[in-house]
């Protein structure tokens, strides 16, 4: 389904993200990327749908090479493609509703997107969308009037209304407590299941990592260093943890901070 093949990532400061990375994911898994901050797991998720030009390598989408996708064409395979993101991306002065349903933009003339008109099957399908994480309820709230939590749900539901093939959860859960956390992986395993919707996922937390993925990368200093079952995860060695998170890391069953790169 989707073929990475010897990415690498520079950027203009001269920072080096990703470093030929190869590896491939299968029809309805869940992947969980993990890894220090900076160690390359945002870059990798952007390069997949193109939100960051990759410097060398190739990357497939269900037999279409991506990487070489411009205008149309890449408009196209993006609507397959849902992407959440740490800090959510919402219009924050906008209504829920609104925010749910600009991702119809790929499916509608974008003329409508200027004047904020969709149609009525868009409407009803975005109130399913909100009904579906439980925010039917705030869909005329401006995204600024909800809670951390609720913004991220906000953002599921817009990834739904592309009806993707593949989501893309850019450290999700990474300002949320745990409970809201496993409450938004939760929904994310659900839609994996349910509509046998693939998930690529980085994460800090390993209890999450062991709890939600089907199999897991770990990347270092932009490299794949690890590669892994749940089973695989939940057995991790300490050599192996060291190995993805550095000698001088402590073994405490999280790993906390931002992505850099």
């Amino acid at each position: 389904m989707l073929r990475v093949e010897h990415l690498t990532k520079i950027y203009e400061t001269g920072t080096v993200a990703l470093r030929d990375v190869s590896f491939e994911v299968q029809e309805g898994e869940f992947l969980v990327v993990i890894g220090l901050s900076g160690s390359g797991k945002s870059t990798l998720l952007r390069c997949i749908n193109r939100l960051v030009d990759p410097t060398e390598g190739k990357i497939f989408w269900n037999g279409i090479e991506i990487t070489a996708l411009k205008g149309r064409e890449l408009r196209k395979v993006r609507r397959e493609i849902g992407m959440i993101f740490q800090q959510f991306n919402l219009v924050k002065r906008s209504s829920v509703l609104t925010n749910v349903l600009s991702g119809r933009l790929g499916y509608v003339n974008p003329l409508w997107s200027l004047i904020n008109y969709f149609p009525k099957e868009d409407v009803e399908r975005a109130m399913k969308a909100m009904e579906r994480v439980g925010i039917a309820d705030k869909a005329r709230n401006r995204a600024d009037e909800l809670s951390g939590g609720q913004q991220q749900r906000v953002g599921i539901a817009r990834a739904l209304m592309q009806e993707p093939k593949m989501i893309l959860a850019d450290e999700p859960v990474a300002s949320l407590d745990p409970v809201l956390a496993h409450s938004i992986l939760g929904y994310l395993e659900e839609i994996n299941k349910r509509d046998k919707v693939t998930v690529i996922c980085s994460l800090h937390y390993l209890d999450l990592v062991q709890r939600y993925a089907t199999r897991v990368i770990g990347l270092r200093e932009g490299r794949i260093v690890y590669e892994g079952t749940r089973e695989d995860i939940r057995a991790l060695t300490d050599e192996q943890f060291k190995d993805i998170y550095g000698e001088e890391a402590q073994r405490l069953g999280s790993i906390t901070g931002e992505e850099a790169a």
